[in-house]
C-alpha cells in the first residue's frame, strides 16, 4: 500500500496537476480576444497503479500533455478558401481602382459599386457622350456649313474628346504600373512568410523534441499559413514533429526548417510582371490558381488589358474613318487634303492644330468652289450611325457602351464573388470558433472545478502532515 509518504506524494502530485490545469485555463482566458489563438486543454490521466497485497492501488493523476482544440479538416478548408477569397479580393481591388480613376470617362460603370446612377446614363464627360457631341457638332456644321461658331464648337468638342482618350490611356498605363507594383509587393510578402514559417518549423520541432509545449508557436504558424494562402494557393503537409512543408504550383518551397525556394517576379518582355522562382530560372511562370497575386495578374492581363485595347481600337478607328472622309473635303478658303485627327490611337490622338487658330480651314464642303456645300460635314455626321467592322459591327458610341458594360460586368462579378466568399469564410470561422475558440462560461466552470480540486488536494496534504506528526510523536514517546 502507499502508506503516509506515498499518499503525501499523491497529494503533492495532485496539487501540481490542478495547478497546471489552472494555468492552462488562465492562458485561455487571457487570450479570449487574441486573433488566431486556439483553445488549449490540459489532458489529465491516472498514473499507473501499484500492486499491493490488497490488489492494484491508484497513485493519483498527472497532466500528460497540453492539447490544442483543432479540427484539421476545417483548418484545411479555411486555408483553401483563403486562397479563393484572396484571388477575388485581388481582382476587386484592381478593377475598383480602375473604376475610381476612370469613372469620369466610364461613368456608366458607377452602379457596380453601389452608385445610384443608372448604367444607361453617362456624365457630361463620359466618353460615349463626348463622341456623340462630336458627331452632333458635325451635323450642326452640315446644317450651317459657313457658320464659324458651329465650326468652333466642333473643333472644341473634338479637342475635349481627344484629351479624354489621352487621359484614359495615361491612367490605364498608370493602373498597369500600380498593379505590377502590387504584384511585386505581394511576392515580397509571400517570401517573408515562407521564411518565417521555415523558422517556426525549426522552433516547433526543437520544442517538441525537448518535450516542451509549442502550441503558441503552432498558432503563429497557422496564422502565417493563412496569410500566405491569401497571397497564393499553397499545398501543405504536416510532419510528425509539427513542421509544415509547403508547395506552390507543385514545387517545394519549404521543407522542414529549410527554405528551398522563393517567389520571384520577372518581365516576359512586355512590361507586365509574372511570377516564377529561381528554381525555374525566373523565365517560366508558376501556375498559380488562387491568391491575391494571381487575382491581380488576371485583372491586369484580362479585364484591364481588354479595356485598354478596346479604347485604343475605338480611337484608332475614329481617327481612320474621320480622316478618310475629312481629307477629301474643302475649307472655306478652298484648301483640301489635310487630316482632322493626328496620331494613331488613344495615346496620341489630337486635333489638327491649325483648326483651332482658323476654324474656316475645317473641310466641310465637297467642292472647292461651293463654300456653302455641306456634303463632307454630312458624311461625318452620318458616321455616328455607321456600324464599324473593326468594332465588331458596333457604332462608335455603341462600342464604348459595350466596352463599359463589359468592364462593369467584370467588376460586378468580382464584387459578387467577394460577397459570397465573405459569407463562406464567416461560416467556416464560426465553425472554427465553436471548436477552437475560448468560451468564457466554459473556462470559468473549468476554473472553479480545478480550484476546488486544488483546495481538496491541499487539505489532503494538511491531513497527511498531521498524521505524520502524530506518528512521529508516537515513535519518539
Amino acid at each position: 500500500m502507499l502508506g503516509l509518504l506515498g499518499t503525501l506524494n499523491l497529494a503533492s502530485q495532485s496539487l501540481q496537476t490542478q495547478m497546471t490545469a489552472i494555468s492552462v485555463t488562465g492562458q485561455n482566458l487571457a487570450n479570449v480576444n487574441t486573433a488566431g489563438y486556439t483553445r488549449q486543454t490540459a489532458n489529465i490521466q491516472t498514473t499507473p497503479d501499484i500492486e499491493t497485497t490488497s490488489g492494484p492501488e491508484g497513485t493519483g493523476a498527472e497532466v500528460t500533455d497540453i492539447q490544442q482544440a483543432v479540427d484539421t479538416l476545417l483548418n484545411n478548408q479555411i486555408q483553401g478558401q483563403q486562397s479563393t477569397s484572396g484571388y477575388w479580393n485581388g481582382q476587386q481591388s484592381a478593377l475598383q481602382s480602375v473604376q475610381d480613376d476612370l469613372d469620369e470617362f466610364l461613368s456608366s460603370t458607377g452602379s457596380t459599386s453601389g452608385s445610384t446612377s443608372s448604367t444607361d446614363t453617362t456624365s457630361s464627360s463620359g466618353l460615349s457622350t463626348l463622341i456623340n457631341n462630336f458627331f452632333n457638332d458635325a451635323q450642326s456644321v452640315a446644317t450651317s456649313p459657313t457658320s464659324i461658331s458651329a465650326r468652333q464648337q466642333l473643333i472644341s468638342d473634338a479637342q475635349t474628346l481627344a484629351s479624354a482618350f489621352n487621359q484614359i490611356n495615361s491612367q490605364l498605363n498608370q493602373e498597369n504600373t500600380a498593379l505590377n507594383t502590387s504584384i511585386s509587393d505581394g511576392v515580397a510578402s509571400a517570401n517573408q512568410l515562407l521564411a518565417g514559417i521555415a523558422s517556426l518549423n525549426q522552433q516547433i520541432s526543437a520544442a517538441q523534441l525537448g518535450g516542451g509545449n509549442a502550441n503558441d508557436l503552432i498558432d503563429e504558424q497557422q496564422q502565417d499559413l493563412q496569410n500566405l494562402a491569401q497571397l497564393t494557393d499553397i499545398t501543405t503537409s504536416t510532419e510528425a514533429n509539427g513542421a509544415v512543408d509547403i508547395s506552390i504550383s507543385g514545387q517545394t518551397f519549404v521543407s522542414g526548417n529549410q527554405l528551398k525556394d522563393t517567389l520571384q517576379t520577372y518581365d516576359p518582355g512586355n512590361g507586365n510582371l509574372l511570377v516564377g522562382s529561381p528554381a525555374t530560372g525566373a523565365t517560366q511562370s508558376l501556375t498559380l490558381t488562387g491568391g491575391s497575386i494571381q487575382g491581380t495578374i488576371d485583372a491586369r492581363d484580362g479585364t484591364l488589358a481588354t479595356l485598354q485595347s478596346s479604347v485604343n481600337t475605338l480611337a484608332s478607328s475614329l481617327i481612320t474613318q474621320v480622316n478618310s472622309i475629312y481629307s477629301t473635303g474643302y475649307s472655306l478658303t478652298g484648301t483640301t487634303g489635310a487630316n482632322f485627327f493626328g496620331g494613331s490611337g488613344a495615346s496620341d490622338i489630337s486635333v489638327n492644330s491649325s483648326l483651332a487658330d482658323d476654324p474656316s480651314l475645317f473641310q466641310a464642303s465637297g467642292s472647292a468652289t461651293a463654300s456653302g456645300d455641306n456634303s463632307v460635314a454630312l458624311q461625318l455626321a452620318e458616321l455616328a450611325d455607321t456600324a464599324q467592322s473593326n468594332l465588331q459591327g458596333q457604332t462608335f458610341s455603341g462600342s464604348i457602351d459595350q466596352t463599359v458594360g463589359t468592364f462593369g460586368d467584370a467588376l460586378q462579378t468580382a464584387n459578387n464573388q467577394v460577397t459570397d466568399q465573405t459569407s463562406v469564410m464567416n461560416m467556416l470561422k464560426t465553425q472554427q470558433s465553436s471548436v477552437s475558440g475560448v468560451s468564457l462560461d466554459q473556462e470559468m466552470t473549468n476554473l472553479l472545478g480545478f480550484q476546488q480540486a486544488y483546495e481538496a488536494s491541499a487539505e489532503l496534504v494538511t491531513t497527511i502532515n498531521q498524521m505524520l506528526s502524530a506518528t512521529l510523536q508516537m515513535v519518539t514517546s
